[in-house]
């Protein structure tokens, strides 16, 4: 009877040590299956059909461009769009990841705490909470049903791992930075949608030098800094970027932006069915244990031939050769606009 005894307690103890191991483990990566998503905010989407939903359809032309920080407030609900294109989307981002990996996933040391608390929280409670008939979790797992593929709760512990993962689930590009005494760093990345530049050489580099080739950035570069460093939990805010680009693919690490010393040609002629006017609807969430900031975006295209017959051509016109004037006359070089921005406004005018 006492070895019966005595294989109980141990029994007991094995058991009680395990189930402590696994909540302080889900508590390291953020993930708690007694918090509800709607606590943090969330609302859901019950029913939600994702193949009829029209994509935004964004038109913020001004006929003079200011570089400003145009922030407006959103919700946590608000932090993942997902409409009609999200499939095809998602499959281009696969192969994007499989054939420029170097240059789409990246992680460094500080990083890694916060990979991990943005996968749990997308996986363990934002997607399932948000999109209920997309997205399904139980104790152990994530499955999507829309792509068949089936995540862990926990993170991996490979954080270029759990970046693929997010990088095949949502279609938002994500870079991560915090905070230190000479500002704000890159941490880590996904991103499938660069527009002109390389994600690769973000990392590790403070915002004030990842935004060194942009024209009149030290206008807005320490109000930036500041307003990071109040950003709140639950607080997240959004703005809308636009350029032109004559290049149809959404993966573009060089040619959408002309710096300085960039052999350029002037008044090229374009092919206006390859010609888009992309936006980005970037949003920026603090994480609440972390405190590292996410910094998300979605990017659209809409065909110059569409904006035209939407009866917008000369809207779109005069803002692209509104970025010659303004506080910063430079984006007219740095977006392209020396290189198509008559034969664009030419055509939008026609």
């Amino acid at each position: 009877m006492l070895d019966i005894a005595i294989l109980l307690v141990v029994l007991g103890l094995i058991i009680a040590t395990t189930q402590i191991w696994s909540n302080r483990k889900k508590a390291d990566t953020g993930i708690s299956p007694e918090r509800s998503g709607q606590d943090l905010g969330i609302k859901p989407l019950h029913e939600f059909n994702w193949e009829a939903v029209v994509p935004h359809q964004f038109r913020p032309f001004k006929p003079i461009y200011y570089i400003t920080m145009a922030l407006k407030s959103a919700t946590p609900s608000d932090l993942i769009v997902i409409d009609r294109n999200y499939l095809s989307r998602i499959r281009e981002r696969q192969a994007t990841m499989a054939e420029h990996e170097k240059h789409t996933l990246g992680c460094i040391p500080p990083g890694v705490d916060a990979v991990k608390e943005v996968y749990s929280y997308l996986v363990g409670d934002y997607l399932p909470t948000r999109y209920p008939s997309l997205f399904e979790r139980d104790d152990k797992s994530f499955r999507n049903r829309v792509t068949g593929d089936c995540l862990p709760l926990l993170p991996p512990d490979d954080p270029i791992a759990a970046l693929r993962s997010l990088g095949k689930t949502v279609e938002d590009d994500m870079f991560f930075l915090r905070e230190t005494p000479d500002g704000h760093q890159c941490t880590a990345f996904v991103c499938c949608c660069p527009s002109g530049f390389d994600p690769a050489a973000k990392i590790g580099k403070l915002l004030k030098d990842i935004h060194g080739p942009v024209p009149s950035y030290e206008k807005i570069g320490a109000s930036m800094e500041r307003f990071f460093s109040r950003l709140e939990v639950g607080k997240s805010v959004s703005r809308i970027n636009w350029s032109v680009t004559t290049n149809p693919g959404l993966f573009n690490v060089s040619g959408n932006h002309v710096n300085e010393g960039d052999q350029v040609e002037v008044d090229m002629d374009i092919d206006i069915e390859k010609t888009s006017v992309r936006m980005e609807l970037q949003t920026l969430t603090r994480m609440p244990r972390t405190r590292a900031i996410l910094f998300s975006f979605k990017t659209y295209l809409y065909p110059i031939q569409d904006i035209k017959a939407e009866g917008l051509g000369p809207d779109l016109a005069d803002a692209i050769e509104g970025l010659k004037t303004g506080n910063a006359p430079g984006m007219w070089v740095y977006k392209g606009g020396i290189r198509w921005g008559k034969s664009v406004c030419k055509y939008l005018r026609s």
